[in-house]
């Protein structure tokens, strides 16, 4: 389904996952697992999906990066690899300053059999957070069986020091049998289970970003700030999102460690990444 006016479905995106994702390799440190509110007097820090620049990344992915850190953000979530394995990517990252705050990795990448190397994936590129961008359900049961497999691999990383979470689109706000998937998965799953809400996908869905998240506090360890409702080259505060009540969400109840930017629809990607930017800094959040 579109969102936010974009020129590409959500398919798309699932088989750009596909096509685009390696076999892993490496070991790292492990890092720390902690969930923190985060202080009261810090910013939250910025990240950007990548999934918002993909053709550049394709084409020069250490240009995109250097473009990005210059920028000003201070980490990417990945969506594919671009052929990289995860101890080059980490190379890319630590020579610019940027951390890796995310990876949106397929449903089976968590599921037991893929699950170990997963890990030692994430372990070496320096990610904590496992996210899955996509999942479908037609009944209420079968969002019953993914909470459930949500639950054994977030016990499972755990001690590794990562999450594990799921990342919203429109059709996860649709009713089944008078309840959304989107509660039905979050209403069964572990508090540690990442609530990776969309702004824009949450409205495209039908539904408001700010209840969504005060029905679930101290979920929204990342969260993906994108503008809606006022066309494809809007970036955050020129749309219709709350964003007053989305940061004063996060600031306070939301167990919020990332905002990360995404902006899937303009001409120019780069543009919109650095406008999406310079707004949140007039909003004061960087």
């Amino acid at each position: 389904m579109k969102s936010n006016g974009s020129l590409f479905s959500e398919m798309p995106r699932r088989e750009f996952l596909r096509r685009t994702a390696l076999g892993v390799a490496g070991v790292s440190a492990s890092t720390g697992f902690a969930h923190l509110a985060t202080a009261a007097s810090a910013k939250i820090p910025v990240g950007v999906q990548l999934y918002s620049v993909r053709e550049q990344c394709a084409r020069d992915l250490p240009g995109t990066l250097a473009a990005i850190a210059k920028m000003g953000y201070k980490g990417v979530e990945f969506a594919g690899y671009h052929g990289r394995n995860a101890k080059d990517l980490r190379k890319m990252l630590d020579d610019l300053g940027l951390i890796t705050c995310g990876t949106h990795t397929p449903y089976e990448s968590i599921l037991p059999d893929k699950l170990a190397e997963t890990i030692e994936f994430n372990r070496t590129l320096g990610n904590k957070f496992l996210i899955v961008p996509w999942m479908q359900g037609k009944t209420k049961q079968d969002w019953l069986d993914k909470a459930k497999q949500f639950n054994e691999a977030v016990t499972k990383v755990k001690s590794q020091g990562l999450w594990v979470g799921y990342h919203a689109h429109a059709h996860d706000f649709h009713l089944i049998d008078g309840e959304s998937a989107w509660d039905i998965f979050f209403g069964n799953t572990k508090p540690e289970v990442v609530m990776q809400l969309d702004t824009s996908n949450c409205h495209e869905g039908g539904a408001d970003p700010v209840a969504v998240l005060k029905k679930y506090p101290g979920r929204a360890i990342t969260i993906h700030l994108k503008a809606n409702g006022a066309g494809p080259e809007a970036v955050i505060s020129e749309d219709k999102v709350d964003w007053q009540g989305v940061f004063s969400f996060c600031e306070s109840k939301g167990g919020t460690q990332w905002y990360i930017v995404e902006h899937e629809s303009s001409k120019d990607p780069l543009d919109a990444v650095k406008r999406s930017y310079a707004a949140l800094k007039k909003l004061g959040k960087v």
